[in-house]
Parts: C-alpha cells; sequence; structure tokens
C-alpha cells in the first residue's frame, strides 16, 4: 500500500484554514449549546460540517468553494434568526412552541404524544434533573428545543416551605402576554387579566402601545415588564 505524505500533509494548512474560518462563521451566528438547537439549527449545523469536512479532506475540490458553502449557510442561519425574532408566527413554525407535560402535577398524555416521548423518557428526564419522584413536580414543560424545563411544588424547591414552618404557597406559571411588542392574544385569555385591563395598565405607564416592551409577564396577578433597549450595568465583570 502507497501512501502519499505529500498529498497527506497538504491537509495540514487545509485544516487549519477550515478551523479558523469556521471559527469565525461561528462566532458571526452565535453561541448555542448542542442541546439548545432547533431543528433547523441542527440541520445547518449538519450541513456546515459536511462542507468542512469535504473542503479539508477531499484536494480535488476547489477551497474556495467550501468557503462560499459554509458562509452560505452562515449567512442562511443568521438572516432566518432575525426574522424569527422579529415574526412570532415564523418562530411557532420553524422553532415550535413549548409543549406541556405535567400541569398542575398530572402528566398531560397528550403532550407526550404531541412530543413523541414516553413516560419512561419523562421520568428518566425528571431524574437527570434530580427528581425521583415525579409527585415532587407541579408543571413540566418541553422548550422548542427539545430540553424539558421543570417547575417543583412548593415544598420541594431547595429551601422548603416545610423547612421553614410557614404557610406553603401555590406553583404558579407565568404567562407571556407581550412579546417583542405584540399582544399574545391566546396567553392573555387564559391569564388573569383582559385585554381592556393590559391597554389601562400601559396607559399608566404613559405608554399608548407595547411596541417598546420586550416581554411582560403574568405570574398569578403580578405584572412585569421587560423594556427594550435596556443596557447591562454589569457587562464589564463578564470576561
Amino acid at each position: 500500500m502507497h501512501i502519499d505524505f505529500i498529498e497527506a500533509i497538504k491537509v495540514i494548512p487545509r485544516c487549519l484554514g477550515a478551523t479558523i474560518f469556521l471559527f469565525f462563521i461561528t462566532k458571526i451566528m452565535g453561541r448555542k449549546q448542542v442541546s439548545e438547537f432547533s431543528l433547523f439549527d441542527y440541520v445547518i449545523g449538519i450541513s456546515i460540517g459536511n462542507f468542512t469536512a469535504e473542503m479539508t479532506l477531499n484536494t480535488d475540490v476547489q477551497y474556495i468553494d467550501g468557503m462560499v458553502a459554509i458562509a452560505t449557510f452562515g449567512l442562511l442561519s443568521i438572516s432566518l434568526t432575525k426574522l424569527i425574532n422579529k415574526n412570532i408566527k415564523l418562530r411557532r413554525f420553524i422553532i415550535g412552541t413549548p409543549t406541556v407535560l405535567i400541569d398542575n402535577g398530572k402528566i398531560i398524555q397528550s403532550g407526550l404524544k404531541r412530543v413523541n416521548i414516553g413516560v419512561n423518557d419523562l421520568l428518566e428526564e425528571a431524574r437527570m434533573e434530580g427528581y425521583f419522584n415525579i409527585d415532587e413536580i407541579e408543571y413540566a414543560i418541553m422548550e422548542g428545543s427539545g430540553t424539558i424545563s421543570f417547575l417543583p411544588k412548593s415544598e420541594f424547591k431547595n429551601v422548603t416551605v416545610n423547612d421553614l414552618d410557614i404557610k406553603r404557597d401555590k406553583s404558579y406559571l407565568s404567562a407571556n402576554i407581550i412579546i417583542n411588542g405584540e399582544y399574545m392574544e391566546e396567553a392573555i385569555k387564559k391569564s388573569n387579566i383582559t385585554k381592556e385591563e393590559l391597554i389601562k395598565r400601559l396607559k399608566k405607564m404613559n405608554l399608548d402601545s407595547p411596541d417598546s416592551i420586550l416581554l411582560c409577564t403574568i405570574t398569578n396577578n403580578k405584572l412585569n415588564f421587560y423594556f427594550k433597549d435596556q443596557e447591562p450595568i454589569n457587562d464589564l465583570l463578564l470576561e
């Protein structure tokens, strides 16, 4: 078997160049953990990985072709992410919507069927989050990324009200009633506030519309507002 060392050595600078180029493309696209990838992110990641391997190992392929392909997929990801952040309907179509798997301590079978997981999968995820007794969980929600978020019952939180010997309060889910300056009509209908009451609350804050609001949530009867264009105070502490 003849080994062409000269040809093999040529791969080294191609690897270095591909790594540097991929680093910059990934940095522009933004940082996400693999567990946070949506289906679209996953498809883009696989495609970029394939093109990177091809331009690195296949010396018959023009190096510039691989770079153009990677840059194209990177720009596609960036453009679609910007569109998703501006259009809630497009986000629901591409990313999906959260699915309730446990509601008020009850397992929602229709939710499990919707995301195609079984009870055993749910129990395994719960154990990985430290819940070995499903009865400790008030709510479980599968996010668009496929990860499951758990809200424990009030008496099973890290510092429990049982330990402090105080009155136990029920845990509540927060309803997102304004996102990116848009009223979430369905969430408002199911919350403890009407749209008319919400508009009145905005007017008391001298707001004629929700355009300046990034997010508004209601937990039980408490409203929380998060405004657009807020600058971090302690960002210089994080390196």
